[in-house]
């Protein structure tokens, strides 16, 4: 699954705020979970494919089932 040309930029920008904000705190002063959104966010915009986004669309999909045959 793709993302479109709309979240594809927007994962850019979200990973450019990102990661303008650990270069001016400082690389070594930011705790080491702040990279993994900007490495995914990075990830997701050059890739167009958004992890997180498959796991909630996959989730979703399996909550929407589960309610239809009960």
């Amino acid at each position: 699954m793709k993302a479109p040309v709309s979240m594809r930029i927007f994962f850019a920008f979200m990973s450019a705020m990102l990661w303008t904000g650990i270069y001016f705190t400082g690389f070594s002063v930011v705790n080491w979970l702040l990279y993994l959104p900007a490495a995914v966010s990075l990830f997701a915009a050059i890739t167009g494919i958004c992890p997180s986004l498959m796991v909630i669309t996959k989730l979703m999909d399996l909550n929407q089932k589960q309610a239809s045959i009960k």
